[in-house]
């Protein structure tokens, strides 16, 4: 039963053709961040930005796929790797569907079809021996379609759908046959791979006079909502908001989003935030060199690895600040991870929350697994942990090296210490000009070595960690150790915005650009005013201009 099936081959055909550029009657827009200095707008609606057709990611397909048919076997995990932009893989300018992802869906439609209708707890809306088959078929079409879509079907698409059924039953002889092929055929359409908002309300209460943008249908204002916070499809909540038109006021929304970051899916959705931003990918397959670092085996890893996903949640649920964290003085340990850390040994053999106040532990930037995914796998590296500075904390964009250069990091020696090696690449006049806005920066963690363990000497030498910031907003000048450089960076207002700048590009799968200043501005201030707290930070994504309306769409 190898069918494709798209509903509407014209409208098909155009949203696959548009996804690969990512947005859909908006030239211009090439996701390339801010360029000029357009005024920030003072009233009314500001500029929505882009609106991209955003095809759900392996992330909101797997997400998806749990909530709408109670399978959590992640199915995307057979799916070719996304290509991330700025650090994330949602980006909807980058995300094309070639030929083996395309197939992918298909096969993986089926088999989610066909352990569908396999499982007891499947349920229908009704009994097809009382109602009928076919009647019962229509209103499955019409229960499971309104989730698959995210929207209610139409009177065309239902009847389309109850022809599939037709034909599934018919090659099956099988009532379950059908309702396989329906399963399998809606989980292939672009209204299920892609979040199509074709539903708009013109200049509602008269909010755009001018009649350049318009607020979204209410199905396409829950499904941004779900996505947003969750990383998935709407809930039976959203839904009966939708269907009664109370999705469309700033204070409707915001008791929506309040209700939603309480539920398990946005913690769920707020790691995976963290993970892209803080590119904590590949950490589980991470090595190291067993001469240098004995003390690296496969468990030390996974506990690091569990360690900071603890530390996480913690600090995001229960703080939440931008102090936090980078100060929050606790971490969670067992044995293996406390004799690491030079830490009493905790009672028991999970992970248990431990204070470690006075100790060289605290925030995310002493975590191991921070520090020794970015190191090398015989030394640590300055360059890697300057350039997470930059790039992740400060929203930088570097430039890339030279062609001509052999990128190869200094030879370990006896007698000199990692910093006296990396220093090479500040002093190289071809080098100086890149490497003195990381490197400098990257000194500041040398008390850490390749897998996160504090040291205060290295090669008989003691270890200097005095660090520089060049070339930033508010961070210019010197620092000592990582103390001082987590302080100043929970102090900074570069760091504040950048993190928000983050959240926008993550949250909205897009580069911010010249239309969304007042937005990110909005923004900014809001977090900033909030004593940057990242939860309340969540909430605001979801009343900006750029969230509720969308550019009018000419022919």
């Amino acid at each position: 039963m190898r069918r494709r099936w798209l509903h509407g081959s014209v409208l098909a055909a155009a949203l696959v053709a548009s996804a690969c550029a990512g947005v859909i009657g908006e030239p211009g827009d090439d996701g390339q961040g801010p360029r000029s200095t357009a005024p920030l707008c003072t009233g009314g609606v500001g500029d929505p930005g882009p609106s991209p057709i955003r095809r759900l990611t392996r992330f909101e397909y797997d997400a998806t796929i749990r909530d709408l048919l109670g399978d959590d076997s992640q199915p995307s995990k057979s799916f070719p790797s996304e290509e991330e932009a700025h650090g994330f893989t949602n980006n909807a300018n980058v995300m094309g569907v070639t030929p083996v992802l395309a197939e992918q869906y298909m096969v993986t439609a089926e088999t989610l079809a066909m352990r569908a209708v396999s499982k007891t707890v499947f349920m229908l809306p009704c009994d097809p021996t009382v109602a009928g088959e076919g009647p019962c078929a229509k209103m499955f079409i019409e229960t499971f379609g309104l989730k698959a879509f995210r929207r209610p079907l139409t009177t065309e698409e239902t009847d389309e759908m109850l022809a599939v059924f037709a034909e599934g039953k018919a090659q099956t002889g099988d009532f379950k046959g059908g309702l396989r092929l329906i399963i399998a055929s809606m989980l292939q359409s672009p209204f299920f791979l892609y979040r199509v908002e074709l539903a708009t309300v013109a200049n509602p209460n008269g909010a755009d006079p001018n009649g350049k943008f318009d607020q979204l249908g209410p199905y396409e204002m829950a499904s941004r909502l779900s996505y947003l916070l969750w990383g998935s499809m709407p809930d039976d909540a959203l839904f009966r908001a939708a269907a009664a038109g109370e999705l469309s006021t700033p204070a409707q929304l915001e008791a929506q989003a309040r209700r939603m970051i309480k539920d398990p899916r946005a913690e769920h959705m707020v790691m995976h935030f963290h993970k892209e931003w803080l590119g904590l990918h590949g950490f589980e397959m991470l090595l190291k060199a067993n001469d240098i670092y004995p003390d690296w085996t496969p468990e030390l890893r996974d506990d690091l690895g569990s360690e900071t996903r603890a530390f996480l949640a913690e600090w995001y649920w229960r703080d939440g600040t931008l102090n936090g964290f980078f100060n929050a003085p606790f971490t969670f340990v067992n044995a293996r991870l406390a004799k690491l850390y030079g830490l009493p040994a905790p009672a028991g053999s999970g992970l248990i929350k431990v204070d470690t106040t006075g100790s060289d532990r605290f925030g995310f930037l002493t975590q191991g697994s921070f520090l020794a995914l970015n190191s090398k796998p015989n030394q640590p590296s300055p360059i890697h942990r300057g350039k997470f500075v930059r790039e992740k904390l400060l929203c930088d964009i570097l430039p890339p090296p030279p062609n001509n250069i052999v990128i190869k990091p200094p030879d370990v020696k006896p007698g000199s210490t990692s910093r006296e090696r990396f220093e090479q690449h500040t002093k190289d006049a071809s080098c100086r000009q890149c490497h003195q806005l990381m490197d400098p920066i990257g000194f500041g963690f040398e008390h850490y070595d390749g897998i996160g363990k504090f040291r205060s000497t290295e090669e008989g030498k003691t270890i200097d960690a005095k660090g520089q910031f060049v070339n930033t907003l508010d961070l210019d000048g010197t620092f000592d150790g990582l103390p001082t450089l987590a302080k100043k960076l929970s102090a900074s207002k570069q760091v504040s915005d950048c993190v928000v700048t983050q959240w926008f590009r993550y949250g909205y799968g897009r580069l911010e650009n010249d239309a969304d200043r007042c937005t990110v501005d909005r923004l900014q201030k809001a977090f900033a005013a909030s004593k940057q707290d990242a939860r309340e930070l969540l909430v605001q994504l979801a009343l900006t201009d750029s969230f509720r309306y969308k550019r009018r769409v000419t022919p």
